[in-house]
């Protein structure tokens, strides 16, 4: 009885939203958080891309940076075709890449 009227008051009312909650920490410490430490990991390497670095584009182009301009990278690829790509087509250094395999 004492729980019912409970209930009927709004004591319990408060408790609806736990399970939400729950799972929004749950997604954030598995799926947001090392998202956001991998994105910021990249952003940190584009922005000390130097001459001479091994790169993977988006596009899975290997190249070597010839130059750095503000928005952009001129690269040689492979069979020595100079492309001008932007920053954010960078997609990992090389040498990290076979650090990771």
């Amino acid at each position: 009885m004492a729980t019912l009227l409970l209930l009927q008051s709004g004591g319990f009312g408060a408790l609806w939203f736990l399970p939400y909650v729950a799972i929004f920490a749950i997604f954030y410490f598995l799926i947001i958080g090392p998202q956001r430490k991998r994105q910021r990991a990249l952003q940190d390497m584009i922005a000390n891309v130097k001459p001479g670095d091994r790169i993977i584009t988006t596009g899975g182009i290997l190249a070597t940076v010839k130059s750095v301009r503000e928005n952009s990278l001129v690269v040689l690829s492979a069979d020595k075709s100079m492309l001008e790509i932007s920053r954010s087509a960078v997609a990992a250094m090389q040498g990290e890449e076979e650090k990771k395999s």
